[in-house]
């Protein structure tokens, strides 16, 4: 299948979930990525607003704000800047995402792990994304542990990938834990993960 041909049939999926579901599959999620080294040791994290057909991203950011420095994407022309998570700075932005309208962008480097929304993810922890390219701009410059979230059925044994394309190094689902160890970057390991 090619990117498009996923994307449609993703698309077609998230549509058959139900608001339970939903709820179940993201407290899921987040609870497992709580229990990872990467985030109890991270204090500087960029997280995403979700839209209405992803992992909702809402509970999470309300239970640890007040205890990690959490950052949102906004996007400036064909790049995204990162800025301070404050719950009522959040206006609609590029593609009706909810985003910060206040605060200082931050260099990318300064994230210390970043969590990642995913059309589709593998298991060697390649991503497809929506296909504006903007998360793969992003964490091409940045040396943060990356995390992929996604429900089951975005878990795929492969996908096609170009050379632009880059890869996380955890994939998190309702029930698979992946460490990808993209041992090229030299970056990370998570001890009691499964391939």
């Amino acid at each position: 299948m090619d990117k498009q041909e996923i994307r449609r049939k993703i698309r077609n999926r998230k549509q058959l979930v139900t608001e339970s579901e939903r709820s179940n599959a993201a407290r899921a999620v987040f609870s497992a990525l709580e229990c990872t080294a990467a985030f109890m040791m991270a204090n500087r994290i960029l997280m995403y607003h979700s839209l209405p057909d992803e992992l909702s991203t809402l509970e999470f950011l309300d239970k640890w704000h007040s205890r990690k420095q959490f950052f949102l994407p906004r996007v400036n022309g064909a790049d995204l800047e990162l800025l301070p998570y404050e719950r009522a700075s959040l206006r609609p932005g590029a593609f009706r995402i909810e985003e910060p309208t206040e605060g200082t962008p931050v260099n990318p480097e300064e994230m210390e792990l970043i969590i990642v929304p995913a059309v589709a993810l593998d298991r060697k922890g390649n991503r497809l994304g929506r296909g504006k390219g903007f998360y793969d701009r992003l964490l091409a410059t940045t040396k943060a542990t990356t995390v992929g979230v996604a429900y089951d059925f975005q878990l795929l044994d492969e996908l096609p990938v170009e050379p632009h394309d880059t890869p996380v190094h955890i994939v998190i689902t309702e029930s698979h834990r992946l460490v990808t160890r993209q041992s090229e970057h030299g970056r990370y390991k998570e001890h009691g993960y499964q391939r």
